[in-house]
């Protein structure tokens, strides 16, 4: 399945609009982590332990955003786009919602 930012896919017509989707992803930061990045913050540098999590969480809202699309049967979603939230007491949950409009191409 093709999933792009842009409205429309270069060589391809969009004959069909299936609708928007989303996948959306809450990840919650444990004591590890937490304890981890604190020391990053402290020390400086980059928090290995939250990037990890972040992108974790960012693949599986793609993955079940295109579940989605494909059972709506679509073979693409375009117009994609990635959101960011930080939720719970103290910031220790993030929530990824990624949304696009599911589409048949030629």
């Amino acid at each position: 399945m093709i999933i792009t930012t842009t409205p429309n896919i270069e060589g391809k017509r969009i004959i069909e609009y299936k609708g928007v989707v989303f996948g959306e992803v809450i990840s919650g930061m444990d004591f590890v982590k937490d304890f981890a990045a604190g020391l990053t913050n402290f020390f400086g540098g980059r928090s290995g332990s939250y990037e990890q999590e972040l992108i974790q969480a960012r693949y599986s809202a793609m993955q079940e955003m295109e579940k989605h699309a494909a059972a709506m049967g679509a073979n693409a979603v375009v117009g994609v786009d990635i959101d960011y939230e930080v939720l719970g007491q103290g910031g220790n949950m993030i929530m990824v919602t990624a949304s696009g409009t599911a589409v048949v191409t030629d």
